[in-house]
């Protein structure tokens, strides 16, 4: 009998692997688009018709756009698991 030898190849450590995925570069630019989007709502709605806008209000819809950002590219049916 012949056998093959093994090669095993060195991963690296879990941040370098978690850093360096397309899914992690997918979830982000997914979460910033929905940021920039829950931010163009704001003032398309009622941004502009303000003199200033409270700071309150716009956080919350860019993180309620970064959220659904998130879930988009997240969600078990985003993923082939519905």
């Amino acid at each position: 009998m012949q056998f093959k030898q093994l090669e095993l190849k060195r991963e690296g450590n879990w941040m370098k692997r978690t850093l360096s995925s397309a899914h992690l570069r997918r979830s982000l630019t997914a979460i910033a688009i929905g940021a920039v989007i829950g931010f163009a709502l704001y003032y398309l709605s009622e941004g502009r018709q303000m003199q200033s806008m409270p700071g309150k209000d716009i956080i919350k819809s860019i993180l309620i756009g970064g959220f659904f950002g998130f879930f988009y590219t997240n969600s078990p049916c985003a993923r082939g698991r519905c």
